[in-house]
């Protein structure tokens, strides 16, 4: 599994969804299409995408930062 970190391509709006199929070992489509189903179901799954999006870092700053 390797490293939450938002990728810089294949982004579509933050790279949450990216971030998280990278790390699970699945597609970036997979990811979006499960985000978007459960956007059907109640919840704050807005908000936890704009929080993961402000919590995760970008790649180019993890590899800049980087010993």
């Amino acid at each position: 599994m390797s490293r939450l970190a938002r990728p810089t391509d294949n982004r579509v709006i933050g790279g949450v969804c990216a971030a998280l199929a990278r790390r699970f070992g699945t597609s970036a489509t997979t990811m979006r299409v499960i985000f978007l189903a459960s956007c059907l179901l109640p919840g704050p799954q807005f908000l936890l995408y704009i929080a993961l999006w402000i919590l995760f870092p970008s790649e180019d700053k993890v590899r800049t930062s980087a010993w």
